[in-house]
């Protein structure tokens, strides 16, 4: 791998064409991505890259002047310290905020680098061109922000406002609910058997842990590979895996957690499961509360849908475990 210190002029020059070049399709490939979901945004994306492009043109232009038409076949990775991007633009139904910041970066990233090794440089030819290409990059985050001001009217930004609410919505709230559903009201049959069943608090925990860890683990996978998204627009499979794995995990282990109260205690078994008794029913209401929050469903009919199936699986539990 190459220094930057040891770079030609020409090199400069062709490395800043390849990248250029690289960013323009970049710019389009978010174009393509946010075409279905976020068109005016998708605009903004086109005119960027047409920008990109205009630049590597520019830099083309410069380079034939001084060094023919022949390009080095050097890239910004084979040069040490270069800056580097995670390929997220490969993704598919990435958020709006991730394209935006990733693209804010991309600008940010290349006009710090060129900065910094304009300073570093002691040739003053070198010096200069470097110096001309941060102000080409800051330029081009003053292009996107006017843009943007003048693509994005009010009812475009309305109309994106809700798409990316119906996003995080399809991406995080119903695959987080569907796991905080099943981990609050799955478990509770056995944990509350094996409670009655044994009137061992560490027990009861420890069967309450194994169901929790063992839903979270199913629930997750099941997710993840039941939708990869490119059809439905849900979201990246693994994001929707982790968040429903995790959601349903942390609703069992919500009422075995207070079974951790040490068997010796007085009255300890009442007192565990008194405690996971309310555990229960703060999760049964919290989970009715964002149905009706973002499901569009009335609240009394999740409070009936919830709480009353909730119930029952807890009376189950508690009758297999006391018989």
């Amino acid at each position: 791998m190459k220094k930057f210190a040891d770079l030609t002029e020409r090199e400069i020059l062709a490395i800043a064409i390849a990248s250029e070049e690289e960013d323009s399709r970049i710019y389009l490939s978010f174009s393509e991505e946010l075409a279905d979901r976020y068109p005016a945004t998708s605009k903004v994306f086109v005119e960027m890259a047409e920008e990109e492009d205009g630049h590597r043109r520019q830099l083309l232009e410069i380079y034939q002047a001084r060094f023919g038409r022949n390009l080095p076949p050097i890239r910004r990775e084979d040069v040490g310290g270069y800056y580097s991007r995670r390929p997220t633009w490969l993704l598919k139904n990435l958020p709006l905020d991730m394209i935006r910041s990733q693209a804010e970066a991309m600008e940010k990233d290349a006009q710090r680098f060129y900065i910094q090794a304009a300073e570093a440089a002691k040739d003053v030819g070198v010096r200069k061109l470097l110096g001309d290409l941060a102000l080409v990059e800051r330029s081009h985050g003053e292009k996107a922000n006017a843009l943007s001001e003048a693509i994005l009217t009010e009812s475009a930004r309305e109309e994106e406002g809700r798409t990316a609410h119906r996003f995080f919505v399809l991406q995080y709230v119903q695959p987080g609910l569907a796991g905080l559903m099943d981990g609050s009201v799955s478990t509770l049959a056995p944990l509350f058997a094996a409670a009655f069943a044994t009137h061992s608090n560490f027990s009861t925990f420890l069967v309450g842990l194994a169901a929790s860890l063992g839903a979270g683990i199913s629930m997750g996978f099941a997710e993840a590979l039941s939708d990869d998204g490119s059809i439905t627009g849900r979201g990246a499979p693994i994001i929707r895996g982790a968040v429903c794995g995790f959601m349903t995990t942390l609703g069992g282990l919500g009422h075995s957690l207070p079974y951790l109260v040490p068997d010796s205690w007085p009255n300890a078994f009442w007192t565990a499961t008194a405690i996971a008794a309310a555990v229960v029913f703060v999760e049964l209401w919290a989970i009715a509360y964002i149905r009706a929050r973002y499901m569009d469903t009335p609240f009394l009919k999740a409070v009936a849908q919830i709480v009353v199936g909730g119930v029952v699986v807890l009376l189950t539990g508690i009758l297999i475990g006391g018989a």
